[in-house]
């Protein structure tokens, strides 16, 4: 069952994330980031990458793109904030930049 990170796991799960270009979102339990690619086809390709992992945990991004920038939003919606779930996504989105 997925639940809510502690303190303790916060401080293990997200720093590192953070460090590395997410950041909190005002007013909600959630982690944002905007990636940036050279045009939309890039942009694309990532989202669908994206896309695989996110279908494979059964974790769906809150997400948009605008021509060669996406935005994502990551929140676990069943414990109404943030769980091991949004950092294990967000770790993997960002290995597959590129």
């Amino acid at each position: 069952m997925t639940e809510i990170l502690s303190d303790t796991a916060r401080a293990t799960m997200l720093a590192p994330l953070l460090e590395g270009g997410w950041e909190m979102v005002e007013g909600r339990d959630a982690i944002r980031k905007t990636y940036k690619f050279a045009d939309f086809a890039d942009a694309f390709g990532f989202m669908t990458r994206a896309a695989i992992w996110a279908e494979k945990w059964n974790h769906h991004p809150e997400w948009s793109n605008v021509y060669n920038r996406v935005n994502v939003m990551l929140t676990t919606h069943s414990v109404n904030g943030l769980s091991a779930l949004d950092a294990k996504l967000a770790r993997k989105m960002d290995t597959l930049v590129g």
